[in-house]
């Protein structure tokens, strides 16, 4: 034992500053080097090159899987080169499925003392209804007048105290509307509302149909007359939807889409498609993406998270991590793995909110597509589809992140659609109610552990090298009380051995 001590003594006592030099500046080369290939790794394929490889050869021998079962989603030419045309990155659609003001938001409000709604959301909102409700003939009719007023009236009560001055005056379809809207306090109140501006609109609509062929300015009523039927039987459908009377409902949208197939700006689709999946109807849901989800139509959340929750819903209730690391994805699983990862990219805040890992909100009148909005409307309406389908959220919750693997750098460089919007989380503060929800923004690609561990070993080493280099006899002493100290728990164990075993044992054991 004495004689193992006195070695170790001898050893760091031969030791000169030389070698301390020459050690510490060859670990700070060796951990440079490392640093710069891992760096060079991650930029080329977005991880780590020690972590990739104990994941994909170390875990599986230890017994561990990989739970976020990345796959590398085949690119599509031709979507990829439609996804690139120049539109406007960061326009504002009116949401689908918004809420009723009376029924809905104001009841949140009561309840709460919140207001769900922006001030930038509402005036978005007063800015569409002087569009689709209002035309320039509107002074030839006192109740038009009245209303076209209205739609600009910045106070919810005097909007109110207006529409019933136009129906004193006559049956005024959008006054119906407005009161529908913002007055009824029920979904019940607002379908018997909808239904009186139903008779009304119905009725304008043909008188201006016969006369739109005559000037201009009835052309600009029919227009406007059309936009208001178009509303009325579509948030009828609603109400039915939200009263339970689903199949009611689905039959109103397709008689709505058969009935005027150009108007596509109320994006009745989605409305279908939502009503579609409550009733587990899932071959028209695929029906309806066969046609939507092309590669001329503008996508949504909608569009791609659906698409995805159809192709998950084949293979979830069987899908295991464990067996999918084991004997790798069959071609079911890396469609459903591969959807996945294509509604990510589209919307990468959609996951969050469909997992629970982040608290929903009421959604918007206005949504930014892919956005934090538009993440929020989905999620706020497809939640219970996604947790109807067994197993659909477990291999969303395996998949999902994966995406960030493909692209490491969203904002430069897209997979299948065009680069992610830079100006989305502007537009999301002003659509979302920040007093009480944190607006949620692309995910960043955070560094790998490995890379922060190297470049801390790379800095700590090459600091050591600095320090012996000037100080080489002072950091001898240091280094000698630190491999002192490093080797005092293994002197400690000896001694206990010795004085357990015999001593004829030792020398037996020691001569070995």
């Amino acid at each position: 034992m004495f004689g193992t001590e006195s070695s170790l003594s001898m050893f760091l006592n031969t030791l000169t500053p030389k070698f301390y030099v020459a050690l510490t500046g060859t670990s700070s080369l060796i951990s440079g080097l490392i640093l710069i290939f891992e760096w060079w790794y991650f930029r080329k394929y977005g991880t780590s090159f020690i972590e990739q490889v104990s994941v994909s050869h170390l875990r599986p021998l230890l017994g561990g899987v990989d739970s976020s079962s990345p796959s590398n989603a085949s690119t599509s030419n031709g979507e990829a080169d439609s996804s690139r045309q120049s539109v406007s990155e960061c326009k504002v659609w009116r949401n689908p499925l918004n809420l009723f003001r009376g029924a809905e938001y104001n009841r949140y409000t009561w309840v709460t003392g919140r207001e769900p709604l922006t001030y930038y959301d509402m005036n978005l909102s007063a800015q569409d209804h002087q569009t689709f409700f209002t035309c320039d003939s509107d002074h030839l009719r006192p109740a038009d007048a009245i209303m076209q007023k209205a739609w600009r009236e910045r106070n919810p009560q005097a909007r109110i105290s207006a529409a019933h001055e136009a129906l004193e005056l006559e049956d005024c379809a959008t006054a119906y509307i407005l009161l529908a809207e913002e007055e009824a306090t029920t979904i019940m109140e607002a379908e018997r509302l909808f239904k009186q501006a139903l008779k009304a609109g119905e009725s304008c609509y043909r008188r201006s149909q016969q006369l739109q062929h005559h000037s201009t300015q009835y052309e600009a009523q029919h227009r406007r007359d059309t936009n208001v039927l178009v509303y009325i039987k579509r948030r009828l459908a609603m109400c039915s939807r939200k009263l339970g009377r689903t199949r009611e409902a689905v039959k109103m949208m397709r008689d709505l889409m058969k009935e005027f197939p150009l108007l596509s700006m109320f994006n009745i689709h989605e409305n279908l498609l939502e009503s579609l999946l409550e009733l587990q109807n899932y071959a028209d849901v695929q029906a309806v993406l066969a046609k939507y989800d092309d590669i001329s139509l503008p996508k949504s959340a909608t569009i791609c998270y659906t698409a995805a929750l159809l192709k998950a819903r084949a293979v979830s209730d069987k899908f295991s991590p464990e067996a999918a690391s084991r004997r790798g994805l069959s071609t079911a699983e890396m469609n459903a793995v591969e959807a996945i990862h294509r509604a990510v990219e589209f919307n990468p805040h959609v996951p969050k909110y469909l997992l629970e890992m982040k608290s929903l909100i009421l959604p918007p009148e206005h949504i930014l597509k892919r956005g934090d909005s538009e993440a929020i409307a989905y999620a706020f309406f497809h939640l219970q589809h996604w947790k109807r389908v067994e197993g659909a959220l477990n291999l969303l919750h395996c998949t999902w992140e994966g995406t960030f693997r493909m692209i490491p750098y969203p904002l430069e460089k897209g997979h299948l659609f065009y680069p992610y919007p830079i100006c989305t989380e502007t537009a999301d503060r002003e659509l979302l109610p920040t007093v009480f929800h944190e607006v949620s923004v692309y995910p960043k690609k955070e560094l790998p552990f490995f890379i922060l561990f190297t470049a801390g070993l790379c800095s700590f080493t090459a600091m050591l090298a600095l320090l012996t280099h000037q100080f080489p006899e002072l950091m001898g002493v240091f280094a000698k009380a630190f491999l002192s100290t490093l080797f005092a728990p293994l002197n400690f164990i000896m001694e206990k051995v010795e004085s357990i075993l015999p001593s004829s044992l030792w020398h037996q054991l020691t001569r070995i």
